[in-house]
């Protein structure tokens, strides 16, 4: 089984043999602006003969850089009468909170979202019939105007689809490709402008990632794959390459999630139910908290300012401060890092391939916490330390009156500090106290902050993987196969149709399960998980509600109303400590997820056999922490056998990270390879 995740700066590869429970990893440099030329190259590092792969699983950023660089494909929208531009009057939020004007420009122009008569009501009665020749012009008119994909965007139309259904039709037909989306298709649910923005992006990505997707899958095949090729959702789960050239819009997060999912494994693999995962790539930095060994997951989130994308996914929450985040000092004379970031080319200074401003790597190279003559991803032979500080020296020095080091350190602190709000963005602002959780750090630079982390939030612990710089890839191993289903129902419970709502129900069963037979994977078990938006009349927001609905043979169970009304009182009840006395309850929407539980490897199989701490450590090497450089210890960390214990500061190197031990700290390697980081004294 290959796992693959394309980030920003690099390609990781994590291959395991399943027969012999051992994994081998690869990291090399993304390639731009196509990403499959890095795929390729970094599978072909590892596995000669692609006949003998059984899966491989891909965690992609091509939807969602394409989404921040408003790279995707000229598209139309076809739309009811009078609804043209919800798109951009999205929920009258503009980007800045000052001012009268803002300047968003949604993804379609105002003269390529073309109105067309029909009318479906509310309540899902038809008013007008579709008027398909009206339809067939506006397709006609896009097609002139060079569009390469269309969203059918008609009102009320999760209510009664039967209007849009017929328009879809129509296009299709003429249509020269398959990338019409229509919005009863890809979101059948209440809220215009969120259905409406969804259905919009996933017609904006489809030209691309199906493109992308398809060359990937090509390759695969001519080079003798004959397995099954899946990617990654943004809810952690996977799906096969038809759907995600179907639904891109579900990839928007593809990459981070996978990620998350592999944290989550090894952390409760290791004991730690309550993790805050830092994926430190070379562009960003995302984080994501995992309670009760549970990912929490967003209904909808929004990629950037007004590009809404209502489907499940895992809450991360990002920002510009990667290893390549490029730093700088503005006119107030303050020290910022990012977002811009220097990626994979050119690279930071210290690569030497043609960048003059200083990064976080730059300055993790200047203070000796990177060796120089062994950079991660095998394309560099040695980093330029001295271009790196000459960097620091012009951009940052100069114009704060700093030495080298300190500048150098003061990039650190700014970036460290950046981290550290994220964290305790998704912990501390949500109630969660960061004293209670441990920190897992990853990706290729994230095992470098580990201390300033747990000094800055006040964490007590951190567990490094075994593999870090590759996880986001590991995680695309072992993530499960899901399917999301939503249906809006928009009734008071007093007045549901219990039996409708069976219908529903067993509609999602049918449908998920159908996408799971025709899967090549094999799965453990199978789940089916129903949760209801509900609140009590005149609320305008609603809380999940986890309904437990029996599914024998396939078959879903009898559901009361009485079932319902319980398990709302108790979820809201937990939410916000009380419930209101005979209020109405309404049910919004049901979603249900069906989920294909893949087999998880045993990670003891990646836990070092034999070693000795003494044959583990190669050199040592000045490193500078904090005002004082400390003769540090070097250790080869794949040696280290379970059991040590490195009293920091020490560095623990591999090829596809750096792990930082600061003074203060002791590191520990616990039975599945990982090591777990603390304050000295902590375990006793």
């Amino acid at each position: 089984m290959i796992g693959v995740d394309v980030g920003g700066t690099f390609t990781d590869v994590f291959v395991l043999d399943e027969a012999t429970g051992s994994a081998e990893v690869a990291k090399v440099p993304t390639t731009r602006p196509d990403q499959s030329g890095g795929f390729l190259e970094g599978i072909a590092r590892q596995v000669d003969d692609l006949s003998s792969v059984a899966v491989v699983v891909h965690g992609t950023t091509a939807g969602t850089n394409a989404l921040l660089e408003r790279k995707g494909a000229k598209i139309g929208v076809i739309t009811t009468e009078g609804l043209r531009d919800v798109l951009e009057m999205r929920r009258r939020d503009r980007p800045r909170t000052w001012g009268l004007r803002g300047d968003f420009d949604p993804v379609v122009p105002r003269n390529l979202r073309l109105e067309v008569p029909e009318r479906t009501l509310a309540d899902g009665t038809l008013r007008t019939p579709v008027d398909l020749d009206a339809v067939r012009a506006a397709a006609e008119k896009l097609l002139g105007n060079g569009c390469q994909a269309v969203a059918i965007l008609f009102a009320n139309a999760y209510a009664n689809p039967e209007n849009e259904k017929k328009a879809v039709a129509a296009v299709r037909k003429l249509w020269p490709n398959p990338h019409v989306s229509a919005s009863s298709e890809i979101l059948p649910e209440i809220r215009e402008f969120e259905r409406f923005s969804t259905t919009a992006l996933n017609a904006y990505l489809q030209p691309e990632v199906s493109g992308y997707i398809k060359r990937l899958d090509s390759a695969l095949s001519e080079d003798g794959f004959e397995g099954e090729f899946m990617i990654v959702q943004s809810n952690g789960g996977v799906m096969g390459t038809e759907t995600a050239r179907r639904l891109p819009v579900r990839t928007a997060l593809s990459g981070p999630a996978a990620g998350v999912i592999a944290a989550g494994h090894i952390a409760q693999t290791a004991g730690f139910d309550n993790v805050i995962t830092g994926d430190m790539g070379g562009t960003s930095f995302d984080v994501a908290l995992i309670s009760d060994g549970k990912s929490m997951l967003s209904p909808q989130t929004s990629i950037d300012f007004g590009m809404v994308v209502r489907t499940p996914m895992i809450e991360i929450t990002t920002i510009g401060a990667g290893g390549g985040s490029i730093a700088w000092v503005d006119k107030g004379g303050l020290l910022n890092i990012g977002p811009e970031s220097a990626g994979s080319t050119p690279g930071p200074v210290a690569y030497g391939q043609g960048n003059t401003r200083p990064t976080v790597t730059d300055a993790n190279a200047v203070l000796g916490r990177i060796d120089p003559d062994s950079p991660i991803g095998g394309k560099l032979d040695r980093l330029d330390v001295q271009a790196a500080a000459e960097a620091i020296d012009a951009h940052v020095g100069a114009k704060l009156g700093l030495t080298t080091t300190a500048a150098a350190e003061a990039i650190l602190r700014v970036a460290n500090s950046r981290m550290a709000g994220a964290i305790r963005l998704v912990s501390i602002e949500r109630g969660f106290d960061p004293k209670r959780f441990a920190f897992m750090p990853f990706g290729g630079g994230g095992a470098l902050h580990t201390g300033a982390i747990l000094s800055e939030v006040g964490i007590g612990r951190a567990i490094v993987p075994r593999y870090p710089g590759v996880t986001s890839a590991m995680g695309c191993v072992i993530a499960d196969m899901r399917q999301d289903f939503v249906q809006t129902i928009n009734a008071l419970t007093t007045a549901l149709d219990v039996g409708a709502l069976a219908e529903v129900m067993q509609r999602h069963v049918d449908d998920g399960l159908a996408l799971l037979d025709a899967a090549q994977s094999r799965f453990d078990a199978r789940e089916t998980v129903f949760e209801f938006d509900m609140a009590y009349v005149g609320q305008t927001h609603t809380v999940s509600v986890p309904i437990e609905v029996e599914v024998q043979r396939n078959r879903v169970q009898a559901l009361t109303i009485s079932d319902i009304e319980k398990a709302f009182d108790a979820a809201y009840h937990a939410t916000y400590g009380r419930l209101l006395n005979n209020g109405a309850r309404r049910v919004m929407n049901l979603r249900t997820a069906v989920i294909g539980r893949r087999p998880k490897f045993d990670l003891t199989a990646l836990a070092p056999r034999g070693g000795s701490v003494d044959s583990a450590r190669t050199d040592t090497r000045r490193v500078h922490f904090g005002d004082t450089w400390h003769e540090t210890a070097i250790f080869d960390r794949l040696a280290l056998p379970v059991g040590a214990e490195i009293s920091g500061p020490a560095i623990l190197v591999q090829p596809d990270t750096t792990v930082l031990i600061d003074p203060g700290l002791t590191g520990r390697v616990d039975a599945f390879g990982n090591t777990i980081i603390e304050p000295d004294g902590a375990q006793a």
